[in-house]
């Protein structure tokens, strides 16, 4: 068993942009099956930079068990309004049942 001590870190020291290097990451395998066990969800992803109009959505990823997509937003800093009428758009574009909104803060 290796045993560590956890540090915090700014999301833009590990990831410098979150379309060529945090998306990425997080849509591996490995990191997608670890969402999906906290989640409960089965995802498998289908697609990255899904184009949605004029726009592209981050991660699009189908629950297995339901065939339900899921759409996975990600932001390395706050949350604004701006990404919220983006992620009302692509879950509306490509139909999908759940949105998981990743970002560093959110506020009320």
């Amino acid at each position: 068993m290796n045993l560590g001590r956890l540090k915090k870190v700014e999301p833009r020291e590990a990831w410098a942009t979150e379309d060529m290097h945090f998306t990425p990451w997080l849509a591996t395998d490995e990191n997608i099956e670890l969402l999906s066990e906290t989640l409960g969800l089965e995802l498998e992803v289908e697609a990255q930079g899904k184009q949605v109009g004029l726009f592209r959505a981050d991660i699009l990823c189908k629950d297995v068990q339901t065939d339900a997509y899921v759409l996975i937003e990600n932001q390395l800093e706050k949350k604004d309004h701006k990404h919220l009428g983006q992620v009302i758009n692509y879950a509306a574009g490509l139909k999908t049942s759940y949105i998981i909104w990743i970002a560093t803060k959110f506020h009320d």
